[in-house]
C-alpha cells in the first residue's frame, strides 16, 4: 500500500524492522537498507534498469532477503517544488511494485539528494570511476536517512 504522508506510513510500520530505500532513475536503481531499529541507513546497491518486472523482481528478492517491512522512495520533485514528468514515472513505478508486494511504500522529497551523494564521495577523495558505480546507492542512503530521522522525530522522544 502506498502512503500519501509520512505519518500514516510509520503508524502501518511493526515496531522493529529495517526499511529500504530507493532512488530510482531512468538507467539505474540505488538501493539502501536501514538497520532493524531504523537509525541508519547503508547504501547497499545499484540496479541496473531493464524492464518493470525484472526491476520488481530485484526489489523483491532483497525485501525477502533482509527482512524490509517497508520502502522508501525518493520523490523527484523540482526545484520548486512542482511534479514534472520524472514524478509521474516514479509513482506509477511504485503504484505497480504496490500491486505485486504487501510491503508498505512511502515517498521522500529527494531534492538535493544526489548533490549531497556526491559531495560527500568528494570529500572522501572517491575516484569518478568510483564514483560513478556508487553514487545512485548513496543517493539512496541520504533519501533513507531523510526518512528515518524524520520517523525518529514522529516516535517522539526516547
Amino acid at each position: 500500500m502506498i502512503h500519501d504522508t509520512v505519518e500514516d506510513f510509520a503508524a502501518t510500520l511493526p515496531r522493529l524492522g529495517a526499511l529500504m530505500g530507493l532512488d530510482l532513475g531512468t538507467k539505474t536503481c540505488g538501493v539502501a537498507v536501514s538497520d532493524t531499529f531504523r537509525s541508519i541507513a547503508t547504501p547497499l546497491e545499484t540496479i541496473r534498469r531493464t524492464k518493470f518486472t525484472q526491476d520488481a523482481l530485484a526489489i523483491e528478492a532483497l525485501l525477502a532477503a533482509r527482512s524490509i517491512v517497508g520502502i522508501v522512495i525518493g520523490m523527484p520533485l523540482n526545484m520548486d517544488g512542482s511534479e514534472g514528468p520524472r514524478l509521474q514515472s516514479t509513482r506509477a513505478f511504485a503504484r505497480n511494485l504496490s500491486h505485486r508486494i504487501d510491503t508498505p511504500i512511502a515517498f521522500w522529497d529527494e531534492r538535493l539528494s544526489t548533490v549531497a551523494a556526491e559531495r560527500a564521495l568528494l570529500e572522501a577523495d572517491t575516484s569518478r570511476k568510483r564514483r560513478a558505480e556508487v553514487i545512485d546507492h548513496v543517493a539512496a542512503g541520504y533519501i533513507l536517512q531523510g526518512a528515518l530521522d524524520r520517523l525518529r522525530h514522529i516516535g517522539g522522544p526516547n
